[in-house]
């Protein structure tokens, strides 16, 4: 099992439970409340993997278009 302390204190933001963090060219995201929830996505927000629904998933692929400016913020 993930230390999702350990997870959230790394993640470059949290939304709603959903941690996301930025490493090497991809986004991981994880859902806290339910750390089996979880999904990788390119920079554009496209999805590579998951293990969420559908519905879970738009959720959080629109959570990070509309936040993303905030992780190119801190790279500058």
């Amino acid at each position: 099992m993930a230390d999702l302390k350990k997870i959230a204190d790394a993640a470059d933001f949290i939304v709603n439970g959903y941690a996301y963090t930025k490493a090497g060219g991809v986004v991981r995201v994880l859902n806290l409340n339910r750390p089996e929830s979880a999904a990788v996505l390119t920079l554009a927000g496209e999805v590579m993997e998951t293990s969420m629904d559908d519905i879970e998933l738009k959720i959080v692929t629109n959570y990070w278009q509309r936040n993303r400016g905030f992780v190119e913020e801190q790279d500058a």
